[in-house]
């Protein structure tokens, strides 16, 4: 089976040289804005979503080449959220991925305006897949039902008791719908047909969900050098989380579960799909 770790490497450095190439047509855009969205762009990461466009595109078409430009915007947008999830608005976080966060470095304003700029740009360049599709595809699982209302119901629901229905709401629409966009629009851009994105979409859905309960355990039982962020930030938040509803071991059951839902959906897909096969265990086992 491939090895996820060598599969999301190859990706990363996929994604991060066409990023570099796409940051290079910023002309006239003042050096200060663009030196902040590149510190926090090449801050380091796992570059999933990216993975997941590129991965599910070769395993449709056997080329990766088509989703290149969504696996840019995706970064983009997953960055800008990050940018703004650590303002003091928000989450008001001093570290992300073991530095100081964006505004710690440069200032709010110009944090603000550089997650600004990623929300912007990452449309200029996913508009080079020349699919209207894969920018609507993108821009719902980035808006308001998806990630940016997502955050919405975390704020709200902070200080708030919640039921397990509640709180997976919350995070379907925070942290899945990117994860499940990302999938999708990877199989669209490879060609998939209705029942090829239809398996990749429960996938999606699946690892979403794993990759959320793994990192609410994380945030209880991590280590903060592995992390890159303080432990236990969603308790000061008074954030609910499934380690807080449900204890740790009955946590560690359900990403488990929704992971082995993942690659059950891959079924129809031969050796094409290992390297998602391996990345849904991945998700599950990972670290940080």
């Amino acid at each position: 089976m491939t090895d996820a770790n060598e599969f999301l490497r190859a990706k990363a450095a996929r994604t991060e040289a066409a990023m570099e190439a796409h940051l290079a047509t910023w002309s006239g855009a003042p050096a200060l804005l663009v030196e902040a969205a590149r510190y926090s762009l090449f801050a380091g990461g796992k570059r999933l979503r990216p993975a997941l466009a590129l991965g599910a595109c070769e395993m449709i078409r056997g080329d990766d080449t088509p989703a290149l430009p969504a696996a840019c915007a995706l970064e983009m947008i997953h960055t800008y959220s990050l940018i703004h999830d650590d303002l003091p608005a928000m989450d008001d976080d001093a570290l992300r991925r073991g530095q100081p966060t964006c505004h710690i470095k440069f200032g709010e304003a110009t944090a603000i305006l550089a997650g600004d700029t990623l929300c912007t740009m990452a449309f200029d360049v996913l508009a080079d897949t020349g699919s209207v599709e894969a920018v609507r595809e993108v821009a719902r699982a980035a808006g308001a039902a998806g990630m940016a209302g997502g955050q919405q119901l975390d704020l709200s629901a902070e200080g708030q008791q919640l039921d397990v229905d509640s709180l997976s709401s919350i995070h379907r629409a925070k942290t899945g719908a990117l994860i499940r966009g990302s999938v999708r629009v990877g199989a669209m851009l490879g060609g998939a047909d209705e029942a090829q994105l239809e398996a990749m979409t429960s996938y999606g859905e699946n690892i979403g969900l794993a990759f959320q309960i793994a990192d609410d355990v994380l945030d209880v039982v991590g280590e903060e050098a592995a992390i890159g962020k303080p432990v236990g930030s969603d308790v000061a938040h008074d954030k609910a989380t499934y380690p807080a509803l449900l204890g740790i071991d009955e946590s560690r059951r359900l990403a488990e579960e929704a992971a082995s839902a993942a690659i059950a959906s891959l079924e129809q897909f031969g050796d094409e799909a290992d390297a998602f096969r391996a990345l849904a265990r991945y998700i599950v086992d990972r670290n940080q």
